[in-house]
């Protein structure tokens, strides 16, 4: 063998093996291939029977479950029927100023006009302040809770007139001497310190500009010169007289006669006087016939006009209108609302007024009001201060109130009009039910004005502690027996008569007609639940 054979033999050994291996890696290759594709198909297969069913799959899963019982415990409570509403945080006492038929200080009528509003909603009022001027005259406020109805003047007497007595002395001006509930000369005088300590001059009682005192005064002087004159010395006079024995039949004083000195008509003649006649005349002072009846008329007539001077300077002075004067039950106040400005009429609210503590005032459906009543506890709560307060509902109306704004009924005469939500007050406004007031055990902070707020009624409670179950556990059957289905442990259920008493809050209180037959704790039916099924029902 030549050289050259034997390296090509060399060769073609060597190459030999090197294809053996990369057959190997091929074979490897698609087996690892077949296996994955598989394991591909197998998890595909599964996945597929858990998405395709069959029909009569679905209809088993999307069959009626199995119905089970819903239980709840029996629980020993106290039991309260709550009665839940809004309500509105309003001022106990409020007044609508309306100041209708106001006379200027001329005495002018007319159709009243604002002329100075000092105040705007907010504001603080105190005793005896301006808060409106209305044709030219001032309206103040002044401290009393009676509704003012009618115009004091000079001479009035009255518990309207001891309370602006009071209310005057509590500004600082003196009634003087004048008795209680009497408007004398105290009462004027503090009257009118009171108006010019605001800038005004108060209105005559008698608007004649002092006609009737100037004319009694005249008639007191003209009768006190007539006493004078009808008391005084006679006049002098001449007289002619016949008489016998030089007795004059007229007047006593001296004459000349035929028989001398002549003694007075109350002398009789002397004895053994003769028969004489003569003329004479003669001068004397004395008393005219009618003169004492004439001094006893004047003195009368003085006296009478002395009575009509004091009647007259009685009825004189300063009074207080309605309308210039707005009473309040308590200070500081606040002007709620400002409802008219400087220059308009008056036909409508011009100011509101607000004052003591703050209540909660809500109005009730016919079905509410036959469940609540005055006494009853109340939780107040408010959602802006994230605060609860305690109270007691104090009014419940007995008559339906319109609708009208919040707010305790005030007074009302000719200068205040009452507020919309008067005390179940009629008014124009559509029906709005029955007015209820909430106070609360200590005075709501002063930010609670105006809101809504919740009030938590607790309108019926239970004696103490009793078993209390869910409403829907109470059935009754056809023999009129009230019952609850108890469950035991192993799940046996039994009837038990109970008699239903307060209920409130889906809950009622029961009372076992057999003593200790029902406990706290015991598991009593209170509807059904669906059980839950896999596939299939049971």
């Amino acid at each position: 063998m030549s050289e050259a054979e034997q390296v090509v033999e060399r060769t073609e050994a060597l190459a030999a093996p090197q294809d053996d291996r990369g057959g190997l890696a091929r074979g490897r290759r698609v087996v690892l291939a077949v296996v994955g594709g598989a394991a591909l198909m197998a998890v595909g297969g599964l996945l597929a029977t858990t998405l395709v069913k069959s029909p009569a799959q679905v209809a088993a899963e999307t069959g009626p479950p199995v119905q089970g019982a819903l239980t709840a415990e029996v629980e020993r409570r106290v039991l309260a029927q709550t009665v839940v509403m809004r309500g509105t945080v309003v001022a106990d006492h409020s007044v609508v100023v309306s100041p209708q038929g106001m006379r200027s200080g001329d005495g002018t009528g007319g159709a009243a006009l604002v002329t100075k509003l000092p105040l705007k909603a907010g504001d603080p009022v105190t005793a005896g302040q301006l808060i409106a001027e209305v044709s030219g005259r001032p309206v103040f406020t002044l401290h009393g809770a009676q509704p003012m109805y009618r115009d004091l003047k000079p001479g009035a007497t009255g518990d309207d007139v001891a309370q602006l007595q009071q209310a005057l002395r509590e500004l600082g001006h003196g009634t003087g001497g004048d008795a209680r509930g009497v408007f004398g000369a105290g009462t004027k005088a503090a009257l009118t310190a009171r108006y010019r300590a605001v800038g005004y001059e108060p209105l005559p009682a008698v608007a004649d500009g002092g006609a009737a005192l100037r004319s009694a005064r005249e008639a007191v002087r003209s009768a006190t010169w007539a006493v004078e004159d009808a008391s005084g010395p006679a006049s002098t006079g001449t007289g002619v007289g016949t008489g016998k024995g030089g007795a004059t039949e007229t007047g006593s004083g001296t004459g000349k006669g035929g028989g001398g000195a002549t003694p007075s008509a109350a002398t009789p003649p002397g004895p053994g006087a003769g028969p004489s006649s003569g003329t004479g005349s003669g001068v004397g002072a004395g008393s005219a016939p009618g003169s004492g009846r004439e001094l006893a008329r004047a003195r009368q007539a003085l006296g009478e006009a002395r009575s009509a001077l004091a009647a007259a300077e009685a009825a004189d002075g300063p009074m207080l209108p309605t309308a210039e004067s707005v009473f309040l039950g308590s200070f500081p106040a606040r002007v709620s609302s400002v409802g008219a400005r400087a220059g308009s009429p008056v036909s409508g609210p011009v100011l509101t007024l607000s004052g003591g503590e703050l209540v909660v005032e809500a109005y009730l459906k016919d079905d509410k009001r036959q469940l609540l009543r005055a006494g009853m506890a109340v939780v107040i709560s408010s959602e802006v201060a994230g605060t609860d307060v305690r109270g007691k509902v104090a009014v419940v109306a007995t008559e339906r109130s319109a609708a009208q704004p919040a707010g305790p009924l005030p007074q009302q005469d000719a200068g205040q009009n009452p507020k919309g939500g008067g005390s179940g007050g009629t008014g124009g406004g559509a029906d709005s039910g029955y007015r209820m007031v909430v106070r609360a055990d200590q005075p709501l902070p002063a930010g609670f004005a105006g809101q809504d707020v919740r009030l938590t009624i607790e309108s019926a409670a239970t004696d103490g502690e009793a078993l209390v179950v869910p409403v829907t556990a109470v059935s009754a059957g056809a023999d009129g027996r009230t019952v609850v289905t108890a469950v035991s442990a192993e799940g046996t259920q039994r009837r038990i008569e109970v008699r239903a008493g307060t209920s409130g809050d889906g809950f009622v209180a029961v009372t076992p007609a057999q003593a200790g037959a029902l406990a706290a704790g015991t598991k009593v039916v209170i509807g059904v639940a669906p059980r839950e099924t896999r596939g299939k029902t049971r």
